[in-house]
C-alpha cells in the first residue's frame, strides 16, 4: 500500500480520524507542518524569542525540542534552551534527566536543570510521603504540577527567556478540558489557552506548540527520530483522576476516531466567549514575589500545608 500523500513509498501509519494513509518521511513531515501551523494560528512565537523548552525525558517533550531546534534554525536571532525539572522522583526521574540530557547534547542545545530539593527544600518523594494515607489530603500529583509550573516560570526567568514551551499534546489538553468541568472549574476553561503570550516582568508567557498533535503521534515521531526516551509511568501516576480520563478518552477515540479534536474545538469555542471575562488579574506572591491571583501563590499555600504535616507527624529520630 504506497502514502496517500507521496504515492510513492510504503505505508508505515494511518490516521483513522482522516484516513491518511502515511509512509515515514511523510509522516514526519506532517507532524512538524502541524507543529509550525499551531505555532502561527496562535501566535506563540516571534523570530527572537528565547525559547525554554520544559523537557521531562519523555517522548513529548523530546519531540517538541527536536521540532523547535529545527524551526530555531531558520530564526538566527531565536534561541532554543532546555529546562528539565527534577523533582525528585528515585530513579524514575534520574532516569529522565539522563536521557533529556543525551538529546541535549546531540542537538548542541544548553540544558538546565532544577530540582524541587533546591527550590522548595522536599522532593517530591518527600511529599507523596507526607501525604500518603491521608484522607482528603491533595495527591502527589496535584501538588506536583503546580510546583512544576513555578519551577519552570523561575527557571525561565533566570535564563532571560521570553517564552516557555510546554510539550502538552491534544489528549493532555482534552484531559485538562474535562478535568475542568468535571471538579466544577468552568471558570477556568477561559484561560485554558494553548498559547499566554501576554506575560508581565514576573510570568513568562507560556506556549503548547503541540496542543493539535495526538500523543500517538508525538510517540511515533520520537521513536522514528531515534530518540532514547523514557516510557515508564510515574509511580504516583495511577493515584490521579487524570489516569481515569485518559483512559475514558482512548476509549471513545478508539470507537469514535476523531472525538479528541471534537471535544478539543468544543471547549475551544466555549473559551472564546468567556475569554477576558475570567481571567484573573497577577499579583505577586506574599511569601516568594512569584506571580499569584491572590496574596499568597497556590505553591506557597501547599508548601505551608506539607511543612504543616511534619509538625503534625515528626519523623521519628
Amino acid at each position: 500500500m504506497l502514502c496517500t500523500d507521496c504515492q510513492r513509498r510504503e505505508v508505515i501509519f494511518t490516521r483513522p480520524y482522516s484516513g491518511e494513509r502515511l509512509c515515514q518521511q511523510c509522516f514526519l513531515s506532517s507532524v512538524e507542518r502541524r507543529v509550525r501551523k499551531a505555532i502561527s494560528k496562535y501566535d506563540m512565537l516571534r523570530p527572537d524569542d528565547k525559547i525554554a523548552v520544559a523537557v521531562s525525558g519523555g517522548k513529548d517533550s523530546l519531540s517538541l525540542l527536536h521540532i523547535l531546534h529545527r524551526i530555531e534554525r531558520e530564526f538566527p536571532q531565536a534561541e532554543v534552551i532546555a529546562l528539565t525539572v527534577d523533582e525528585g522522583i528515585p530513579k524514575y526521574r534520574d532516569e529522565a534527566v539522563t536521557l533529556s540530557a543525551k538529546i541535549c547534547e546531540k542537538l548542541g542545545v544548553e540544558q538546565i536543570v532544577v530540582s524541587f530539593q533546591e527550590l522548595y527544600g522536599l522532593t517530591l518523594q518527600e511529599m507523596a510521603t507526607r501525604v500518603k494515607g491521608r484522607r482528603g489530603e491533595l495527591t502527589p500529583c496535584s501538588f506536583c504540577g503546580v510546583l512544576r509550573r513555578k519551577a519552570l516560570n523561575i527557571a525561565a526567568k533566570r535564563i532571560g527567556a521570553t517564552k516557555v514551551a510546554t510539550a502538552h499534546n491534544l489528549d493532555d489538553e482534552t484531559h485538562t478540558m474535562l478535568l475542568n468541568v468535571i471538579h466544577g472549574n468552568i471558570l477556568r476553561l477561559g484561560r485554558t489557552e494553548p498559547s499566554t503570550t501576554e506575560g508581565t516582568a514576573a510570568f513568562i508567557p507560556r506556549v503548547k506548540p503541540l496542543c493539535e498533535t495526538p500523543e500517538e503521534e508525538t510517540t511515533l515521531y520520537a521513536y522514528l527520530r531515534g530518540f532514547e526516551f523514557q516510557s515508564a509511568q510515574c509511580p504516583h501516576a495511577p493515584q490521579a483522576l487524570r489516569t481515569e480520563i485518559r483512559e475514558f478518552v482512548a476509549k471513545l477515540e478508539a470507537n469514535h476516531p476523531g472525538t479528541r479534536f471534537t471535544i478539543y474545538q468544543s471547549f475551544e469555542k466555549l473559551a472564546s466567549f468567556m475569554k477576558g471575562t475570567s481571567k484573573p488579574k497577577l499579583a505577586a506572591c506574599k511569601l516568594c514575589s512569584e506571580p499569584s491571583v491572590g496574596d499568597i501563590c497556590e505553591a506557597c499555600r501547599m508548601l505551608s500545608r506539607l511543612k504543616g504535616m511534619e509538625k503534625e507527624n515528626p519523623a521519628p529520630p
